[in-house]
């Protein structure tokens, strides 16, 4: 779903992302049902926004991202953006924010910073390398394995880095005679293997081999909502499966903390799980305890979250917000109660590299659009290579992740 926006005779486009993992609590992307690609068209959701709201906007404040954010929450006041979707407001407002970079002549790293009255910072990068879950058909219980350069001290330096991990893992798949040629969702690599902990050895194992041991860490993303049914968690070892309830689920990944060089986990317990964030809390001063669909990007549910002093982080997503005013809300109210920020891309990315000027901008710390394959992720990555041979922010150089080494 894209959506063009004029201010005066500059123009910009921006397509929203979709994601195939979402929480219940996210902005909804609003498909029209019927014959039409299964179900999955938009045309008919695109038709009536376009009659019903389009013209309300015409003479908005190009860089007035509040007033755009109310407007279009006054026609649609649902907490998921039901009635229209969330995908056609936040594609309108981030095509807004770089059509009045183009008017200002900005860079929109820059735009962002302005706003949120922060310094740019080049984020550090958290990459894909193997994928199971809603990721890539539920090759293994957990959806990702991630690798972070915590110890590199450029972005250039630390993609390279992770280059060299995702090689040695892919080497390390083919002597055990998978194939490797095709790649999950968001690049990473797959293969059924036997248990999530088989997977993360092989990747710890590609750490050491590329001599980054100490120099690079682990992240993982359980993605628990996928799990989670009845009040349980249903989980695969020794191949069967197996019922675990709140803690003993978070016991059973918070193991492999003692065993792999693992400093971020998102999602280690459902959404709406309340015991087992409360069992996550214990860990909130040895690792980055990430949320991304307990928060869903919305500023009240965070709220939440501080009370409890339940986490340290949370992923940013700007389609889960639904607009780009609530998600930089969000982020910015993180920022000031001193948790990590990852701005993240959707497993349904798209080819526009806004995401990376959005985490530059506003300084979040950290990055995660993927692996380093498919051409969706690299273009933010090249974004980012951009910006680094520009010299237009310093590297945010582990500091915000340094506190766990």
């Amino acid at each position: 779903m894209a959506a063009r926006v004029h201010i005066g005779s500059h123009l910009a486009i921006a397509i929203a992302p979709a994601g195939a993992s979402t929480g219940s609590h996210e902005a909804l992307f609003l498909r029209d049902g019927g014959d039409s690609y299964d179900g999955k068209s938009v045309q008919q959701a695109i038709e009536r926004f376009a009659r019903e709201v389009s013209p309300s906007l015409i003479g908005l404040a190009g860089n007035d991202f509040y007033e755009l954010d109310r407007a279009l929450r006054t026609i649609d006041s649902s907490a998921t953006q039901s009635r229209y979707g969330g995908h056609i407001p936040v594609a309108i407002t981030i095509a807004a924010w770089l059509a009045y970079a183009k008017q200002s002549n900005s860079q929109p790293f820059e735009v962002i910073a302005a706003h949120l009255n922060c310094a740019p910072v080049l984020p550090m990068p958290m990459v894909n390398i193997f994928s199971g879950g809603a990721h890539a058909a539920s090759a293994i219980d957990i959806q990702d394995i991630l690798a972070i350069p915590t110890r590199a001290s450029s972005f250039s330096e630390g993609l390279e880095w992770v280059w060299r991990i995702r090689e040695a893992t892919k080497k390390s798949l083919a002597s055990k005679g998978f194939d490797t040629s095709l790649v999950a969702d968001e690049g990473g690599l797959t293969a059924r293997l036997g248990s999530d902990e088989e997977a993360i050895v092989l990747v710890s194992d590609a750490i050491s081999e590329v001599g980054l041991s100490g120099k690079a860490h682990i992240a993982l993303d359980i993605a628990a909502n996928q799990l989670f049914s009845d009040g349980k968690y249903l989980i695969h070892k020794n191949g069967n499966e197996v019922a675990l309830d709140s803690e003993d689920f978070v016991a059973h990944w918070s193991a492999w903390l003692d065993k792999y060089p693992i400093i971020s986990v998102e999602d280690g317990a459902a959404e709406d799980d309340e015991s087992g964030w409360l069992a996550q809390r214990a860990l909130v001063a040895r690792i980055q305890i990430l949320g991304d669909d307990r928060y869903a990007t919305q500023s009240s549910r965070l709220e939440v979250g501080l009370s409890k002093s339940e986490a340290n982080a949370i992923l940013i997503k700007p389609n889960q917000a639904g607009t780009l005013f609530a998600a930089i809300s969000t982020l910015g109210l993180a920022k000031r109660n001193n948790w990590n920020t990852v701005v993240s891309a959707r497993s349904g990315e798209t080819e526009e590299s806004w995401l990376v000027d959005l985490a530059t901008g506003s300084a979040a710390g950290q990055i995660k659009v993927g692996s380093t394959h498919r051409s969706e992720r690299t273009a933010k990555w090249n974004r980012l290579l951009e910006l680094t041979y520009d010299e237009a922010a310093p590297f945010n150089s582990g500091q915000s992740l340094r506190k766990f080494i």
